[in-house]
């Protein structure tokens, strides 16, 4: 009507009652008539253009407001600030940052407003570079102490992953708010400094700074996150949760759905239902806490019936409940129903693949993780950094060397080749693949490391036995500011066990006391198999009974290491007292037991500890049946050791031909020793060990038409004895031997890290008539 009496008045050409109309057209949702408004004044300024650009941002017409900004005669500060503003909340980050630089090279004067919106955007786009660039020309301008901007700075640096960019601002703060406190707790929680978040809502409190229901829900994070010192994170809880009461933030969904989280996340789910029923209103989200922890329990069964009370309750089920109910199904090992979960998801994001392709690779169903990747990709999922970490970890699960490649090609042409989380992944799968050269390519090429990418190295190096490169890895990580983790550690120790390198080994040792990593189960473990196999048995004993924590692997190390250095007795007592323990043993605490057996020539009890095995619920393998022939065998039993082969289900396994051949080799028994030596020429025809040794019982019985007879056979076959090989340490390096039928004939030295420990004992292994090294 005011429209009308203007048009009826003769008043539409003036600028100012235009203006006027535009902004209430603009206010009003009229954007139509606005842009009429503006298309039909005959004189236009500034704040005309100014106008229709707010408008075309509240009508969310991003490339209008863009074009119309380019046609301007003339802009002001306030023309940029509502682009910037429009293009940052519009999701055209980069654009945005184009046209503040812009505005910068075109010597217009930025406001709080200004840098307010360009670091919400370098926060968004992770440019930390840019941010700096931006507080550079705060400082300039004088800005840089405005509250505003002071808050969008920690903002910035804190998402950028900058820590100690974050503090800095913090700290120069003079007069920082609940907006400032929140800001810089996340932060801290964010880097993992979860203690220090706790502190600075003990500060905010103390420095009496109004504490909202945000300020709240982000410390109630900090103590869900707060697992490692679990109790004292549900304590913190506790006075947290004391002070929501008194607040008055009961009633608060936001606040106690971050309640319900943190103690779902720390296993107290009787607490997390408590405050779940109390909640005056419920959403999805509550629901969701609540089936997470169970989830994160692995009772599939608990959360089930929530998901079914939820839908009775008429709450719709989103993606979020499915990945919960996925990982619920993945901890409890019920992968069938995991599956059924993820097929509920009518149009799963790539949050969805993931969960279930890491439940899968999980649960070690590398194959059907496979699957599901390339339906992935036949729905037009864009994988992400989780994604590819996740299937190339499944390729090393199956050694499928040909698609890891086709992985890395498809991380390539996604430029998540230089993600460190997926270039640790491709060093992991190219070094279990046998492609230790193409996995230290990876490593060289990424342009920044993290422990991780270190630790695929050296446990690769490990792995393919390239010691000496396993242990300059190992210095060179420690060189570059990274500090050994258990994983580090238990890789170069195993190094040292296969070096039977005792000097060196114990220098490894003294370096996981000082880092506090000696009461770690796994290096625990990895050092009683060095101290065992370097010949200190005793040693190894020390260690073992000073563990405050033992695994199954870590019993299993110390009964194998008696096993190895002829004290059968100790590892069959060692074992025994196991047994009375609350750990199981496993397949392989079997085969370390059987061993020891053997050599002492505890053959009765070795038979014994063979036919009780499933009783512990293990059903033998072919290595448990080797270990018994192997002990009847060197008794001289061998009709015995006769009748567990035949009998056995594993005929074809060429290890239990070949122990029970050397028996017969020991013994002199020509007929079973041509039995067992057929059995050879059939599974392995080019092993030459078979050849040798029944030529050798052959000779010892002194029939040499059949010594030749088998010599013939293998020139026939091309069959060819292996040389064997030595290797001794002194000052200069390692000297390695090669043996023939004559005797030593090269002799080569290699260098070997005379900078780690130049002092290695001389290590020798002798067998008859042949040099070897184990």
């Amino acid at each position: 009507m005011i429209h009308a009496q203007i048009l009826t008045n003769g008043a539409s050409s003036d600028t100012f009652l235009s203006n006027r109309l535009i902004e209430l057209y603009s206010k009003s949702s009229h954007f139509g008539h606005a842009l009429r408004v503006f298309d039909e004044m005959p004189h236009r300024n500034i704040y005309s253009w100014n106008a229709i650009i707010s408008a075309c941002s509240k009508s969310g017409k991003l490339d209008l407001a863009c074009q119309l900004f380019d046609r301007m005669p003339e802009r002001n500060v306030v023309s940029y600030n509502m682009v910037i503003g429009v293009l940052a909340r519009g999701g055209l980050e980069n654009r945005a940052l184009e046209l503040y630089y812009r505005m910068v090279k075109e010597r217009a004067l930025p406001t709080h407003f200004t840098f307010a919106s360009v670091l919400s955007v370098c926060g968004t786009l992770m440019g930390l570079e840019d941010g700096r660039r931006c507080h550079c020309l705060a400082v300039k301008v004088g800005l840089d102490d405005n509250l505003f901007v002071e808050n969008a700075l920690l903002s910035m640096y804190t998402k950028c992953g900058s820590i100690e960019g974050a503090c800095k601002v913090f700290d120069g703060m003079s007069n920082p708010n609940e907006v400032s406190f929140t800001a810089m707790m996340g932060g801290l929680m964010q880097s993992g400094s979860v203690d220090e978040a706790l502190s600075l809502f003990g500060k905010m409190h103390r420095n009496g700074i109004h504490i909202d229901p945000v300020a709240v829900s982000g410390v109630l994070n900090a103590c869900a996150l707060d697992q490692e010192h679990g109790i004292h994170g549900n304590f913190c809880g506790l006075l947290i949760q004391a002070m929501v009461t008194k607040y008055g933030f009961d009633s608060d969904t936001h606040v106690g759905n971050s309640l319900i989280d943190m103690y779902a996340k720390h296993g107290e789910m009787e607490m997390a239902e408590m405050v779940f029923n109390t909640l005056p209103i419920v959403n999805v989200v509550s629901w969701n806490a609540l089936i997470s922890g169970y989830g994160q329990m692995g009772d599939s069964k608990k959360a089930i019936d929530l998901l079914q009370r939820m839908k009775e309750l008429d709450f719709e089920p989103d993606e979020v409940t499915y990945i919960s109910m996925l990982s619920a199904c993945v901890n409890s090992g019920d992968i069938e129903a995991a599956i059924q979960m993820f097929d509920n998801i009518s149009n799963p994001t790539v949050a969805s693949w993931n969960a279930i392709l890491s439940g899968l690779c999980k649960g070690e169903s590398y194959e059907k993780a496979i699957q599901y990747f390339r339906e992935m990709q036949f729905r037009h999922v864009k994988p992400d950094r989780t994604t590819m970490a996740v299937i190339l970890s499944s390729c090393s699960g199956m050694g499928l060397l040909h698609l890891g490649k086709q992985v890395h090609a498809a991380s390539v042409r996604t430029m998540l080749d230089v993600d460190m989380f997926v270039a640790s992944g491709l060093v992991d799968m190219y070094s279990k693949c046998g492609l230790i050269k193409a996995g230290r390519c990876v490593f060289d090429r990424m342009p920044e490391r993290d422990v991780v990418s270190w630790n695929s190295m050296i446990t690769g190096f490990a792995h393919h036995s390239l010691n000496q490169e396993a242990f300059i890895f190992f210095k060179h990580m420690q060189e570059n500011g990274m500090s050994p983790t258990a994983s580090s550690y238990a890789s170069v120790i195993n190094s040292c066990a296969r070096l039977s390198s005792l000097p060196q080994g114990r220098q490894i040792h003294a370096m996981t006391l000082k880092d506090g990593y000696d009461n770690h189960v796994f290096v625990g473990s990895a050092l009683i198999d060095m101290y065992a196999k370097c010949g200190n048995v005793n040693e190894a004993c020390i260690f073992f009974n000073s563990m405050p924590v033992k695994n199954v692997v870590s019993w299993n190390e110390m009964i194998h290491g008696y096993a190895q250095n002829g004290c059968g007795e100790k590892a069959v007592e060692l074992f025994e007292y196991m047994l009375r323990s609350e750990e199981k043993p496993d397949d392989v605490t079997f085969i370390s037991v059987l061993t020891a057996c053997s050599h002492v020539g505890l053959i009765d009890e070795g038979i014994k500890y063979l036919n009780s095995m499933e009783k512990h619920g293990i059903k033998p393998l072919a290595d448990h049946y080797t270990c018994v022939i192997d002990s009847l065998g060197r008794a001289g039993r061998l009709m015995e050791a006769e009748a567990l082969v035949d009998r056995m289900p594993f005929k074809d396994d060429p290890i239990i031909w070949e122990v029970f051949l050397s028996s017969c080799s020991v013994h002199g028994n020509a007929r079973l020793g041509r039995k067992a030596a057929e059995e050879l020429f059939r599974l392995d025809p080019h092993n030459s060990a078979p050849y040798v040794l029944l030529s050798n019982i052959y000779a010892a019985l002194g029939q040499w038409s059949d010594v030749s007879a088998i010599r013939a056979l293998m020139s026939e076959r091309g069959i060819v004895k292996d040389r064997g090989y030595s290797w001794i340490y002194h000052k200069d390096g390692v000297a390695t031997f090669l043996v023939d039928d004559q005797g030593v004939t090269n002799c080569k030295a290699e260098s070997f890290y005379d900078e780690v420990n130049p002092d290695l004992d001389a290590v020798l292994h002798n067998n008859g008539d042949e040099i070897y090294a184990t």
